[in-house]
């Protein structure tokens, strides 16, 4: 039976139904602060770049240790998104000066589709796919160890690093996904807001990459 009392921020007491809707408004509103970041960033060095995404981990950090105070863990989390916007500004600017701004576009709108998809498949479907969630940590390990072998050996192409992203990542909306839905395993909006927006930025680039053929590089 669904809880009725009011949502919060800081604490899960929703319902399904309004907890999915507000993890889904702070995440939008976490992309609007990315996306106007990177376009003022989209000229920046990728040197700066790095160090944005380098501070922006320390503020991911601090969004879990501040999680008893929901203001502070909201700014903390509008921080995270602003040099996550810092750092893939230039990486975007570079797709789109290679292969078109169409491509940012069609990624962008994917990306957005799929996530509502793979929400609607939790929702309709009776699987608790949180029992997937050993497996989808795994994959990510996973690729995080061929993405760094391969950026020195060059073993594997960036398309079919980037289908892998692809895989693992919605794995994991769909793992988030069935969290939200029973009821949050304790987590705040805003740590949810968090583990979607993270999987949406994946996604994203890995779509990119898909769209433009794995030509546009850093």
């Amino acid at each position: 039976m669904y809880q009725s009392q009011r949502p919060q921020f800081g604490a899960v007491t929703a319902s399904t139904p309004a907890l999915l809707g507000q993890v889904l408004g702070i995440t939008g509103a976490g992309f609007l602060v990315t996306a106007i970041t990177a376009y003022f960033s989209k000229d920046f060095p990728y040197g700066a770049s790095l160090i944005a995404m380098l501070v922006g981990f320390g503020f991911l950090i601090a969004i879990s240790a501040t999680r008893g105070n929901p203001g502070l863990s909201m700014l903390m989390y509008y921080a995270f998104t602003a040099c996550e916007g810092i750092g893939i500004g230039p990486v975007i600017a570079n797709y789109a000066r290679i292969d078109g701004s169409g491509v940012v576009v069609e990624a962008a709108a994917t990306t957005g589709v799929g996530m509502l998809t793979l929400a609607a498949i939790v929702s309709l479907t009776s699987f608790d796919y949180r029992k997937l969630s050993g497996i989808a940590f795994g994959a990510l390990l996973a690729l995080i160890v061929v993405g760094l072998i391969s950026a020195f050996t060059h073993f594997l192409h960036p398309q079919v690093y980037s289908w892998l992203t692809l895989a693992v990542f919605t794995l994991l909306v769909l793992v988030d996904f069935g969290r939200i839905r029973a009821g949050g395993g304790g987590q705040t909006a805003i740590e949810l807001a968090v583990s979607i927006y993270l999987d949406s930025i994946n996604i994203f680039l890995a779509l990119l990459s898909i769209f433009s053929g794995g030509r546009s590089r850093r």
